[in-house]
């Protein structure tokens, strides 16, 4: 069986989990922050990796930014091209494997957000996903990073849990495995009468464990906060956003 990740069928069952129309909402919001965390300068070009259905390529093209957006899940990248078309705006929108993406000293920052890493089994492709990032990037240049932090995630920790969303019905259950390096998730989604249950899982990671692989890639400084607006990074984080640069 190919694993959650690599499944086009698992994709589409979240869709509506992952991206509700709250959420699209926001992207404005978090790329003003991005911007800002990046010091991005006017008509850069930025990589977003593991785009999704694009919200936040699609913010930073409509501020001037030229974009490269990759994902590995078409119907995903489709949805974002549909989009883009519509609002006029120019995205290079790329259908790759983010284990196998690379363009040497392309961009000038690139962003992977939204707990976007960390998928793989093998440590070594996650190893393999920074050194492309830090060899598509141009010297100086920045890698944003969002994920959920596992000291967040062990403050925060249930092992049961359901919300309500926008016409489903969604119950999680989590188990933490290998010495808090892993996590394995059990999500049942109820909707319109019908019943998914889905599996995944990704590795965890704490700030001090992130900005190390990073550093081994190659970037030379890491500064880790707390959420997008540049909180620290303390008991009260909200996310694991890390800045690298090269």
């Amino acid at each position: 069986m190919k694993p959650w990740h690599e499944d086009d069928s698992f994709w589409k069952d979240v869709e509506d989990v992952l991206f509700p129309e709250r959420r699209r909402e926001i992207a404005a919001g978090e790329i003003e922050n991005v911007i800002a965390r990046l010091d991005l300068k006017p008509g850069s070009h930025i990589l977003d990796l593991c785009c999704g259905v694009g919200r936040h390529s699609i913010e930073l093209a409509k501020r001037g930014f030229r974009v490269t957006a990759v994902d590995r899940t078409k119907k995903y990248l489709d949805a974002a091209r549909e989009r883009a078309s519509k609002e006029g705006l120019g995205i290079e929108f790329v259908h790759e494997d983010m284990r196998e993406f690379m363009r040497a000293n392309a961009y000038d920052a690139a962003i992977n957000m939204y707990t976007s890493f960390g998928y793989f089994r093998d440590p070594a492709d996650d190893e393999k996903v920074l050194g492309n990032l830090y060899r598509s990037i141009r010297p100086g240049g920045r890698l944003l990073m969002d994920l959920m932090g596992k000291e967040i995630l062990a403050r925060m920790f249930k092992e049961r849990d359901w919300y309500e969303g926008d016409g489903f019905i969604i119950l999680e259950e989590r188990e933490v495995k290998e010495s808090w390096s892993w996590i394995e998730n059990r999500w049942i989604i109820l909707r319109d009468g019908e019943r998914k249950d889905l599996h995944l899982s990704h590795r965890l990671y704490s700030a001090a464990e992130l900005q190390g692989l990073m550093k081994s890639a190659g970037f030379r400084t890491t500064e880790a906060f707390g959420d997008l607006e540049g909180g620290p990074y303390n008991h009260q984080a909200k996310r694991l956003v890390v800045v690298a640069k090269k």
